[in-house]
């Protein structure tokens, strides 16, 4: 097994994955004063050169030797990238994703996690496939990769014939990555002691949950800047997409047209993505009962608001304020 070494990936991603590998059929078995097994997986760190290099967080690595050097493995591991989404892929990668190409052609499973899923995509084997990738970079990867289908909310997409190209969403997903693999190849079992060494479990809900809806787009259309500037302070009022339309001057369906056109959104669209993520943060710092927190943001049903709410970001309102409440020796 190969983890694709590159001066952009993340340190605590890539040692994990390198550590829980190595921990299969071994971790358990210390924890619990049984025999140790003869690993499962024997993952490599490999580059483009084998040269220490120095990881975005100031770590400097040593990798276990070169891409060229090594023999075609079973499986192909790249990290996730800490990458600035708008500028152009390092030189190096045309080079990487020619190696990971030729690995698959030889038979390898190829996997990327988060961002890694760029480099992935520029081997030209995600074309045509449904993939997943960090949520903060689904419309970089559809602008520079629009063959690929882009499936934010799934935090883990095996795809490709016999799934032997898999994805994997936010930075910590490479958890979700690392037991699917190890169920597929040491069974179920080995993945549930995996998962309760590390105290880690599959993130089953998708990414929704942990999603920023994004609600703005780049557009030159300076009086729907105008709109979006005056939604920002008055998304919670009632009959909203009217009182925008006079505004503006134009006829509703006029108005509804040019903003759709400048943003990708309806109005509509636009106003129910301010109100949940204003939701959201009340339901993070706040314990105003569900109701009148739908008041507050603009919805005179609750129902409208739950249901809303759930399709948006994948859990109910309930269940979302438990999922982020802090520790309580953090709010000590």
């Amino acid at each position: 097994m190969v983890v694709i070494g590159t001066p952009e990936a993340g340190a605590s991603g890539t040692m994990a994955i390198l550590d829980v590998l190595t921990s299969v059929g071994r971790g358990w078995e210390r924890l619990h004063n049984q025999p140790v097994q003869a690993p499962r997986f024997r993952p490599l760190l490999l580059t483009l050169d084998g040269q220490p290099y120095r990881l975005p967080n100031g770590t400097t690595i040593t990798p276990h030797g070169r891409l060229d050097e090594a023999p075609i493995p079973d499986i192909v591991i790249v990290p996730e990238l800490i990458l600035d989404r708008r500028a152009t892929l390092p030189d190096t990668y045309p080079w990487l994703a020619e190696w990971i190409r030729g690995a698959y052609e030889g038979g390898a499973i190829v996997a990327s996690v988060c961002s890694g899923t760029l480099l992935l995509a520029l081997t030209g084997l995600l074309d045509g496939e449904d993939a997943t990738t960090h949520w903060g970079f689904c419309d970089a990867m559809a602008m520079r990769f629009p063959r690929v289908r882009i499936r934010k909310e799934r935090v883990l997409v095996p795809a490709g014939e016999g799934h032997r190209i898999i994805t994997a969403g936010g930075a910590s997903s490479w958890y979700d990555l690392l037991l699917y693999l190890v169920a597929r190849f040491s069974g179920a079992e080995a993945a549930r002691q995996v998962a309760k060494t590390y105290l880690v479990q599959a993130h089953n809900e998708g990414q929704l949950p942990y999603a920023g809806l994004t609600a703005r787009r780049q557009h030159d259309d300076q009086m729907v800047a105008d709109a979006q500037l005056w939604l920002a302070d008055n998304y919670a009022r009632a009959n909203v997409v009217r009182v925008l339309a006079a505004r503006s001057g134009l006829t509703e369906r006029a108005f509804l047209n040019r903003f759709r056109a400048a943003t990708g959104l309806s109005p509509m669209e636009y106003v129910q993505i301010l109100r949940v993520e204003e939701a959201k943060h009340l339901l993070e710092t706040s314990d105003l009962p569900l109701d009148e927190l739908a008041g507050e943001v603009g919805y005179l049903e609750p129902a409208s608001f739950r249901r809303i709410f759930r399709r948006l970001v994948g859990l109910s309102p309930s269940e979302y304020r438990r999922r982020n409440l802090l520790p309580a020796a953090v709010m000590m």
